[in-house]
């Protein structure tokens, strides 16, 4: 069965594109959620002005994610925390301390968003991304220093 999906389809493709799948995930999966419609003739016409939309959403997104990037860029985190012997840190710097500093300076950002892999557990200075948008991902550098 031909579809046009409504939205991103993780392994299947991106919003606006015409694609083939098996009837039964269709019917019982794309089509029941509003992911896809049926590919008929008025469907298809209906993408093209869709597309356009979607087109001029995704470009003000990435505009206003670029615009928050450059905020973000200058952004010099410091977090002062106990350490044991051989500067070793009693806890970690996570990225929930991370967002929280960042709303402390009014800068919104989900904790998913940031990129730190695992906690920071030594002192020094690190580059930690922010997730802003799938194209726009600026850094901030965050100092762990002891107290």
């Amino acid at each position: 069965m031909e579809i046009i999906l409504r939205e991103d389809v993780q392994h299947l493709g991106k919003a606006g594109e015409v694609v083939k799948v098996k009837d039964g995930y269709a019917r019982n999966y794309l089509l029941p959620k509003g992911l896809a419609y049926p590919a008929t003739e008025a469907n298809k016409k209906k993408i093209t002005y869709e597309a356009e939309r979607i087109a001029k959403q995704r470009a003000a997104e990435k505009g206003a994610a670029e615009t928050e990037a450059t905020r973000v860029a200058e952004v010099q985190l410091s977090f002062t925390v106990k350490v044991g012997e051989e500067d070793k840190l009693y806890g970690s710097v996570t990225a929930s301390d991370i967002q929280r500093k960042l709303e402390e300076l009014g800068i919104h950002v989900d904790k998913r968003k940031v990129d730190l892999p695992e906690p920071i557990r030594e002192l020094g200075e690190f580059r930690v991304g922010i997730k802003l948008h799938p194209d726009v991902h600026p850094e901030i550098r965050v100092t762990v220093v002891k107290e």
